[in-house]
């Protein structure tokens, strides 16, 4: 079955204006366009939207969302199965929270006495959210210890972490210019550039071995990275990656 705009807006809530805008961003494209330019939809659209929802309910950015839906490797299904988890965990902890405000209110009142810590239960201040909440679950154990390593990040302020940034697109940039130079990952030019990367890292989290190489391979297996690598070099991924294995075995063993 098929759906114009209107419809499809209808049955999702969406407004034609924010369909209209994923279709210009190339979120959401229509299955096609008749003769007058109306959009229809089909199954597989309504499912990508479905998709769209779910991970706006975990506040992705639409960029992210767009970079994740684009992957090779997504699946539906175990995405489908990531937000229902996701879900549960939520109203498990929103059930917590509302016996908490009944207790809170009954300690008020003076009809129960509430225990000093039984104030914050439900609470889940250091969860991670959003992006890395998914990415957790997603990805596996792996994004989880990066994530769950004591993050030097939680003190540094926008502009440091803007020039850490900045540093980083500068060395990727030299290695793309690396591959178009014929050299191998173990060269020492490259591995120069890989040890300034290496420091980086080391201003975000406890730098080491295992650290080092689980986002070696990150950087070529998931989809977000490999989009970002492919924009500046096709090969740089692979190259990246076995750059930084190459160090972490001279250098950090």
């Amino acid at each position: 079955m098929s759906y114009t705009i209107k419809k499809l807006a209808k049955i999702s809530g969406i407004s034609v204006r924010t369909l209209h805008w994923y279709d210009e961003i190339g979120l959401l494209k229509p299955a096609y366009y008749q003769a007058n330019g109306y959009r229809c939809y089909e199954e597989e659209q309504l499912l990508r939207l479905q998709q769209i929802l779910f991970f706006r309910e975990l506040d992705f950015k639409l960029d992210n969302i767009h970079k994740i839906l684009a992957s090779n490797d997504f699946d539906k299904i175990k995405a489908l199965c990531v937000h229902k988890q996701t879900l549960e965990e939520n109203l498990n902890r929103q059930k917590k929270l509302l016996i908490t405000i009944d207790k809170t209110i009954s300690h008020l009142t003076g009809r129960q006495k509430m225990q000093d810590e039984d104030l914050y239960t439900g609470f889940e201040i250091e969860k991670p959210k959003g992006y890395q909440q998914f990415l957790v679950k997603y990805s596996g154990a792996i994004a989880e210890d990066l994530i769950g390593m004591s993050k030097k990040n939680d003190k540094l302020d926008q502009d440091a972490l803007k020039n850490i940034e900045d540093e980083a697109n500068f060395v990727y940039k030299q290695l793309a210019k690396s591959i178009d130079c014929n050299l191998t990952p173990r060269a020492k030019e490259v591995q120069i550039l890989i040890q300034k990367h290496f420091q980086l890292i080391g201003q975000i989290h406890e730098a080491n071995l295992d650290v080092y190489l689980a986002y070696a391979q990150l950087y070529c297996e998931k989809p977000e990275f490999i989009q970002f690598f492919n924009s500046l070099n096709i090969k740089l991924s692979e190259f990246i990656a076995k750059a930084m294995r190459v160090y972490a075995k001279n250098n950090l063993s």
